[in-house]
């Protein structure tokens, strides 16, 4: 795993709920965000849950063989926190070799893609340009409380985007 080591705090088999058709969810733990009203404020903390192992990667990646999987969703805590990012993107790089485009990939963060990943910030490592080009739908920006909307598909507050990144278009 390269020498970095990141936890994650859950695994979902059959998730409906983090993108479209029955998709293997996993939850990273680690972020800096803090949003008030976070869905998952015990995740913020970076030893939370479980060591995010090769072997864990390959229990994900045989979850994803079934044909009625659509693909991977990645949460958190931040998938987008640097420290995470590194260990992410060789394990995405083992999920396209496996699956090609056959499965997607949905990807939850707390930034926003144009200001925080294409720009420079904290959260921009050697990593996130590889890291983007491997994601079919980036849901971005902070979950902020006083936009909350239940109504929403695949979102917690109206800021937040939907943003199909390999056929560049947003809702």
């Amino acid at each position: 795993m390269g020498g970095v080591s990141v936890n994650y705090a859950s695994i979902r088999e059959c998730d409906i709920a983090n993108g479209d058709g029955v998709r293997v969810t996993l939850f990273v733990s680690g972020c800096t965000h803090h949003c008030k009203g976070c869905f998952n404020p015990e995740q913020w903390r970076f030893d939370a849950g479980e060591q995010f192992t090769a072997a864990v990667e390959d229990r994900i990646l045989a979850l994803l063989e079934p044909s009625y999987i659509a693909g991977l969703s990645i949460l958190g805590g931040e998938p987008m926190e640097p420290e995470n990012q590194r260990v992410l993107v060789p394990f995405l790089r083992r999920f396209r070799e496996r699956f090609g485009d056959s499965r997607t990939v949905w990807v939850y963060t707390g930034c926003v893609l144009e200001t925080e990943l294409r720009a420079e910030s904290h959260w921009r490592t050697e990593l996130t340009d590889e890291f983007l080009s491997m994601i079919d739908v980036l849901v971005d920006g902070p979950f902020i409380e006083e936009l909350k909307d239940i109504s929403l598909r695949f979102r917690g507050s109206a800021n937040q985007r939907i943003i199909e990144l390999k056929n560049n278009k947003q809702q």
